[in-house]
């Protein structure tokens, strides 16, 4: 016999329920004398008088012709059976023996809950056991071992499973509603079963009781609306039959319609009762139960009741729970309180009844459109769409308003529903008989309103996600293009206002936004998970629009742009349209001569217009319109050609107009307008270097481009002979430039030339070669010392400064700005990291980007730590010796500043120290991965403190000493056996008056002497494969205290003891090439165990490993030493004394 756990389930944090009333003071029976009844009730009314032989219920098992078949449970689990029928059998053997049919009922109410075998009700425990023992025995037995019963299992098998157990129990009143429900056995013996069951400690129990009682009462509520029809037809038919004359009254019909009237009320009596029972008894104690799914199944519920039998429910006695159950704590129970709501406001004649409960519960419902759960927010901008008319103020609107807006689309498609009617679902009497389309049509005014709309909004910029928003429910005002088109073109009327320009530019990006809605048919970028495969409806729907958005621009775009040429936002997203157009219709259409007339005006646009964004919207207009595969392909193609002729020729002559004014040789010039262009580009940026640095600017950007094309041109083996060299040549003097310009006294050249200069070096590095491509091995190209200094230094002065610093800011500088001059500084760091990343520099360069992590945290923290990521990936050790080294630029830096009286508690003395715990974390958890690393970070770090006499003289603590102090951060990092090499490395730098001093100054040797030598063999690694916490706990056990006179050093450890500094020196000793050296030296290593060859003690990394480049062989260097055995038995023998 299992034994369930013990536990109380804790309250709900909702209000006490106090005050509920009862149904209009009618309860003849009350809630405890129904649930303190016996559950096998009368033998009178449960014998077996009139049984059937053969036809039966048995412990639940239902018997045919002497042959026991399913359960109730397995019946409706397998679902094969109508659940009508299944209801009509179970009626049948209730009609001849109620006591073994409702001994089955039961039954399926304790397996429906996940009992098995043994665990169910006998016959004889149903006859003699009160309700209560029955259900103290049940939980004894429950198994919950598992936790899961039918309700929470998954799979389709169990879904459909609840669906049945829920249709069983709805069938069973209905088929039962004439007469087994008022006999007082079967309806008292279920409601005290389940309503003992919904108090039980079992979750299984009280889950499936709730669920049950639940339908159960949804049901009778089903019986007691029908009950109430009944009466009013009764009570109406009474009342006609007595108006009538006395010689025509029916007194036998008039007395039939009382006493059916009486039975009526006696079984409504008897049904609110029940009701009023299981409303008491259950949902009282349920809406609030610890477990979510069960206050959920009560809210819903409810939810049906008041809008079934809106009569007895809708009132604020029911409406209260929905109410304090909003401010639930999980977002099941919240999303079905605001659904219960919506099924009320659905219905206007129920949604005037709820004012009440409106005006006191409006703040949170509209609170609730911010809900962290996105369905429930979704549902609360649902219900605040069906009563926006009530009570709803300006402000609770505005807030629902800028959700249209959201990233999450379910949120803003809702949010836009809610807009749009509440602007644009009211006409006034003056709109009526407007026309359909055209300026002056409903459309028009509905057009400016959603103008006006998009600029008072100043929350978001982005006309997309507002067109996305309003798409479901406006997509035919959206697609009124005519009418757009006619704001924008046509003169307005007498007393109308006409649009300004900005309102005339948020129209245009409006209607922009509108035809890629329609052409694309998938939200703009952020919102949504991507493009969806679309039906055949919507591919129709697609294609319609792009045909009728080709006939309609095809005409208007060019008078559109002849109208609004010079101004840029607007020429911006008109030249966007024609790449929605189907090319074809200018054929078929015959509309030719509105393609020649959009020509003329992108060749007006061109050069009326130098702004980079209008020039590449040309480009891609053109790019678009000269595709082969269209008949018009040969008509776009020379005006094409005419128009770049048209720009060179200009450009020759403008060319030799300025070379002429910056006195460049008439020879030079010559030659320059010969050469190539990029040989005339290369030329024509040093004389223009100081007076003109807008054309500098452009001229690198395209000198760049050329060189790609040139690269790109070798690449695909398209190429003549001597193609490679020229652009060898091409490519190292453009980087020479660019190094030149990167000390230029502008600042906008500066920082052009280091983005390309990153750029070219990153494409020339030796990745160039990478996929088959070894024909380019003569292109690399790779910076030298110069180089990479000059770079570091670009980034340290121009990226790493404060906000008030910055050359580029003023006293008057907006947000905006600032946010662009802080989105540029990035994309100098970024591409300088990604220098570092692909090893095109060298890896220790990123120590000066390392050591302002922190400092700059908000600003690149995210860039430096992708770029310490991905380091660590291409070499730890390298990764470990940057890391230190940045720490110790740090710490010189602070030394430089605040002399040799260092404060360990100053601010920046803990800065360095929360700059080194960070770098510790990017390790990881396995520290056997990063073993090696984390071990040559030591090494380094020991050796940097003891590199620098003390400025006291003899006897005085290094100067760098402190630094240890920052080092203990990486202790936690190395592994148990090598934190006793790393120890034993220490003590070569310590003096034997070192050892014994205590004061303030020594403290950093005495803590990271501590840090090394605590923990001991209670030192556990995160992540060790193979080694097993009970060998470790064995071997712990085992090991004792070796003594210090007789401590013996072994063999291996000699390559970090051998070595020993003078007492007088405390300079960085070279380290010997010795063997491998294990925890496990004196002993074989054959005999070893597996767990223990795991653990062996790690050898110090040798100092070579920093100069060899990263894609190569690492090799090992032979250490030089002199070896003093008994200096070094001697310092052993005392520090194990001291110690």
């Amino acid at each position: 016999m299992i034994v369930v756990l013990k536990y109380r389930e804790a309250d709900s944090q909702l209000s006490s329920d106090a005050d509920l009333e009862d149904f209009d003071g009618r309860n003849a029976k009350t809630e405890k004398a129904m649930v303190g009844k016996k559950m096998g009730g009368d033998k009178s009314k449960g014998g077996g008088a009139g049984r059937v032989p053969g036809v039966g219920w048995v412990n639940g098992h239902h018997k045919e012709n002497g042959t026991e078949t399913m359960t109730l449970f397995e019946m409706v689990k397998m679902g094969k059976s109508a659940t009508q029928a299944v209801v009509d059998d179970w009626i049948e053997a209730y009609k001849h023996d109620k006591e073994s049919a409702l001994l089955g009922l039961i039954n399926f109410f304790i397996q429906c809950s996940g009992c098995k075998g043994i665990c169910a009700v006998s016959g004889e425990m149903f006859r003699h056991m009160q309700n209560s023992d029955i259900i103290r025995k049940m939980t004894e037995e429950f198994d919950e071992d598992s936790g899961d019963y039918p309700l929470t299992l998954s799979g389709p098998q169990w879904k459909k499973f609840r669906i049945n157990f829920c249709d069983f129990i709805a069938v069973l009143v209905r088929q039962c509603q004439y007469s087994i429900i008022y006999d007082e056995y079967m309806m008292d013996t279920v409601i005290s079963l389940l309503t003992g069951l919904s108090d039980s400690q079992v979750r299984a129990f009280r889950h499936t009781s709730t669920l049950a009682a639940m339908k159960l009462m949804t049901a009778l509520v089903n019986v007691a609306l029908n009950l109430s029809i009944n009466m009013d037809n009764t009570q109406r038919q009474y009342e006609a039959e007595r108006n009538k004359v006395i010689a025509k009254r029916a007194n036998d019909r008039l007395e039939l319609l009382l006493q059916k009237r009486k039975e009526l009320q006696e079984n409504q009596d008897e049904i609110e009762n029940m009701m009023n029972a299981i409303f008491k008894a259950v949902f009282v104690h349920r809406y609030r139960d610890a477990i979510a799914e069960i206050r959920a199944i009560c809210i819903e519920e409810i939810g049906v009741w008041m809008k079934l039998y809106s009569d007895a429910f809708l009132n604020d006695s029911y409406l209260k729970y929905v109410g304090w159950t909003m401010h639930d704590k999980q977002g099941e129970v919240r999303l079905k309180c605001l659904t219960a709501l919506q099924g009320l406001f659905y219905n206007r004649e129920l949604g005037s009844r709820l004012e009440l409960f409106t005006s006191r519960f409006k703040d949170r419902i509209v609170s609730m459109t911010l809900d962290k759960e996105y369905d429930v927010a979704v549902q609360a901008i649902k219900l605040l769409t069906l009563q926006y008319g009530s009570v709803l103020t300006a402000e609770d609107c505005e807030s629902v308003y800028h959700l249209v807006y959201s990233a999450h689309r379910p949120i803003a498609v809702s949010a836009g529903e809610f807009l749009f009617k509440k602007l644009f679902s009211h006409r006034g009497p003056n709109e009526e008989g407007l026309p359909r389309r055209g300026r002056q049509s409903l459309n028009g005014s509905l057009i400016k309103t959603t103008i006006f709309f998009f600029l008072e909004s100043e929350l978001h910029e982005h006309g997309a996600y507002l067109v996305d928003s309003l798409w479901d429910c406006a997509s035919e005002l959206l697609k009124d293009w005519e009418t757009m088109i006619s704001l924008l073109l046509d003169e307005p009327m007498p007393g109308e206002e006409a649009l300004n320009d900005r309102q005339e530019t948020a129209l245009v990006e409006i209607m922009l936004c509108a035809i890629r809605q329609a052409c694309e048919c998938h939200p703009p970028v952020g919102r949504g998970t991507g493009k969806r495969v679309l039906t055949a409806k919507e591919k129709k729907m697609q294609l319609d629009d792009r045909t009728r958005i080709t006939e309609i621009f095809a005409i208007a775009l060019p008078l559109l742009l002849a109208k609004y040429c010079v101004d840029i936002d607007k020429v911006t997203n008109l030249l966007q349209i024609p790449k929605f157009f189907d090319l074809d219709i200018y054929t078929t259409g015959r509309l030719e001569k509105h393609l020649d007339a959009l020509l003329r005006q992108i060749w007006e646009v061109v050069y009326k217009h130098t702004e980079n964004e209008v020039l590449e919207a040309c480009s891609t207009t053109y790019h678009y319109l000269c595709n082969e595969e269209f008949t018009i392909f040969n008509r776009v193609d020379i005006a094409r050609s005419q128009l770049l002729d048209e720009l060179l020729d200009k450009f020759n002559r403008l060319l030799e107009d300025f070379l002429q004014e910056v006195t460049v040789a008439e020879s030079h010039t010559s030659e320059l307008l010969l050469g190539t262009f990029s040989d005339l580009l290369l030329g024509l940026i040093y004389p223009s270097s100081f007076s003109f640095p807008q054309i500098v600017i452009h001229a690198m950007q395209c000198t760049h481009y050329i060189i790609l094309w040139h690269l790109a041109k070798v690449s695909d083996g398209s190429s003549v002979k001597g193609d490679t060299v020229t652009l060898r040549k091409q490519m190292k003097a453009f980087c020479l430039m660019c190094q030149h310009f990167i000390s230029s006294i502008n600042t906008a050249v500066k920082e052009q030339a280091f983005t390309i200069l990153c750029d070219l070096l990153l494409i020339f590095s030796h990745q160039i070669i990478s996929s088959g491509r070894e024909q380019l091995e003569c292109l690399i190209y790779s910076p030298d010392s110069s180089l990479q200094a000059e770079l570091l230094n670009f980034i340290l002065d121009l990226v790493f400064i404060d906000q008030d610093d910055d050359d580029n800011s003023t006293g008057l500088e907006d947000e905006a700005s600032k946010i662009e001059a802080l989105h540029k500084r990035r994309n100098l760091l970024a591409a300088y990291c990604k220098l570092i990343v692909y090893n095109v520099v060298e890896i220790n360069t990123g120590a000066d980007i390392f050591k302002q992590y922190t400092k700059y945290y908000n600003d690149y923290g995210d860039i430096i730590k992708e770029t310490m990521s991905k380091t660590r990936q291409i070499d730890k050790i390298q990764y470990a010796k940057t890391l230190i080294l940045s720490l110790q630029k740090l710490f010189n830096e602070m030394l430089s500043e605040f002399g040799f009286t260092l404060d360990r508690s100053s601010s920046a003395f803990c800065g360095i120290k929360e700059l080194a715990r960070r770098f510790s974390l990017t390790f990881g958890l396995d520290q056997l991965k990063t073993r090696e690393a984390v071990a040559m970070l030591h090494k380094d770090g020991i050796e940097f403190a003891f590199k620098v006499h003390s400025p006291q003289g003899d006897g005085g603590p290094p100067l760098n000493l402190p630094f240890l102090d920052i080092l203990c951060e990486f202790s936690s990092k190395l592994i148990r056996q090598d934190k006793k090499t790393v120890h034993m490395y220490l003590e070569r730098f310590m003096t034997f008056q070192m050892a014994l001093q205590r004061e303030d100054c020594w403290l950093p040797l005495i803590s990271y002497r501590n840090s090394l030598q605590g923990g001991g063999d209670d030192d556990t690694m995160s992540v060790i494969s193979g080694i097993s916490s009970r060998g470790s706990t064995v071997r712990s056990k085992k090991s004792k205290p070796t003594s210090a006179s007789k401590r013996r050093l072994p063999e291996g450890e000699c390559e970090l003891l051998s070595t020993r500094p003078r007492l007088q020196s405390v300079s960085t000793p070279l380290m010997m090439h010795s063997p491998h050296l294990t925890s496990t030296v004196l002993r074989d290593p054959k005999k070893m165990r597996q767990e223990q060859s795991c653990t062996t003690a790690f050898i110090m990394p040798t100092e070579q490993h920093q100069q060899q480049p990263l894609h190569q062989q690492q090799a090992a260097i032979d250490y030089k030493y002199k070896k003093n055995s008994f200096v070094l038995l001697l310092m052993r023998y005392l520090n194990a004394h001291v110690y």
